[in-house]
């Protein structure tokens, strides 16, 4: 139960986070172009390429502070860096047709998906 709230609580930093992130760069930005979620999406995985690095080859970050932070912090600011280090890992291990399905899925039906519950909505 202890790790679900750290979790939740990590999630909760990493949503207020990418709110504050996103908006600003979006005002920033005064363009019609998302660039809000473009920046929020690249740096939630150049945060956790970092701090999955630093835990697979320094040791570092192990258990709650790990789940806090890669699960409930970056969970929240973004899933887009959890799709991209799970693409990432397939390739890693030369899961080439896998990583690929994945990417493609992920968008492509992710996509569909979207339009598909626009569409039923408006039904």
């Amino acid at each position: 139960m202890l790790t679900y709230t750290w979790i939740a609580l990590g999630g909760a930093v990493g949503a207020c986070l990418r709110y504050l992130l996103g908006t600003t760069v979006q005002r920033l930005a005064a363009s019609g172009f998302p660039w809000g979620t473009f920046v929020v999406n690249l740096v939630g995985c150049v945060a956790f390429g970092l701090l999955a690095g630093l835990a697979e080859h320094r040791g570092l970050l192990a258990g709650t502070g790990r789940v806090f932070l890669l699960v409930g912090v970056l969970g929240g600011f973004t899933t887009f860096s959890s799709f991209g280090f799970e693409t990432v890992q397939l390739l890693r291990g030369g899961q080439m047709m896998a990583a690929t399905l994945n990417v493609a899925g992920q968008v492509g039906l992710g996509i569909a998906g979207l339009w598909i519950g626009f569409l039923l909505a408006r039904a």
